[in-house]
């Protein structure tokens, strides 16, 4: 079964054409339907927002305590937690939907997706798309402001000013990657939802941590094996000029776009191997 049911696919090119096109018109449909209760789409954004302000009010009671947590002070790991709560943000509103996928399989409604003559990817990503999520990504871009103004006494250039937004972005392609590679669990798995959030909701509280809080096998496990240390720890450490995590040289603090693509094309070939062992609830 290939990404378009049993239609003919064809070139890659025209495929990433027809995906974005599929993708704007749907969710451009939940966005009209979301518009049409303005009312309702305000209170929930608003609620969005606060339930990803409670998170940093829990790093704000820590530091009530202590001055410093794993050496990082509190504009540090704000810095952390802007960078990965927005990357995870801007994520979690593109492809957010990709987690229900398991409930498709099992209940057979993804049969319908297939026979249609647009990508399935696309059809799952942009399904039931929630604006409101703009919540999480306002609060994470206004306390990474709050940690460059906080920052001041740092010296920026121009390479660590792009740097940021270069990181954001690298880091939302990493977790768009982690939330298709999940998906495709789900064709074996079938209802593996929780194990996906283990690595992408877990994964963005795991960063907003510095990386001297926990043990080495970890790190080096979300360094290369799972590859979140590149959403923000090791840009992170160049901007703040803190000591890399085992050791790494500091070239590795700019391959984060290379290991995002690298990350979405492994995400893809899983998502087209998962898509073509899927044999229907009926089979």
């Amino acid at each position: 079964m290939g990404a378009y049911g049993g239609w003919a696919e064809p070139p890659p090119r025209a495929r990433l054409v027809e995906g974005l096109r599929t993708y704007r018109m749907i969710a451009g449909m939940w966005l009209r339907s979301t518009m049409a209760y303005r009312a309702s789409f305000a209170m929930t954004t608003i609620g969005n927002f606060v339930a990803s302000t409670l998170d940093f009010a829990a790093i704000l009671l820590m530091f009530s305590r202590v001055d410093a947590l794993g050496g990082y002070t509190l504009p540090e790991i704000a810095f952390l937690y802007g960078l990965s709560n927005a990357s995870f943000g801007l994520a979690d509103l593109a492809i957010g939907s990709m987690e229900r996928l398991g409930r498709r399989v099992r209940d057979g409604t993804l049969d319908t997706l297939l026979v249609r003559p647009a990508p399935v990817l696309a059809q799952v990503a942009a399904d039931r798309f929630a604006l409101r999520r703009l919540g999480r990504v306002t609060q994470s871009a206004l306390v990474l402001g709050y940690a460059v103004l906080a920052l001041d006494h740092l010296h920026w250039t121009a390479v660590k000013a792009l740097l940021v937004p270069v990181t954001v972005v690298s880091g939302c392609a990493i977790f768009c990657a982690v939330f298709v590679a999940g998906a495709a669990f789900q064709f074996a798995a079938q209802d593996a939802s929780e194990v996906q959030n283990a690595f992408t909701y877990g994964g963005t509280t795991l960063l907003q941590y510095p990386p001297t809080l926990f043990a080495k096998e970890l790190v080096r496990g979300v360094t290369f094996v799972l590859p979140l240390a590149f959403v923000n720890w090791l840009p992170a450490c160049y901007v703040l000029g803190r000591p890399y995590p085992l050791g790494l040289p500091e070239w590795t603090t700019f391959v984060s776009p290379l290991v995002a693509l690298g990350c979405c094309a492994l995400a893809g070939l899983a998502w087209r191997t998962g898509l073509r062992s899927y044999r229907s609830t009926g089979s």
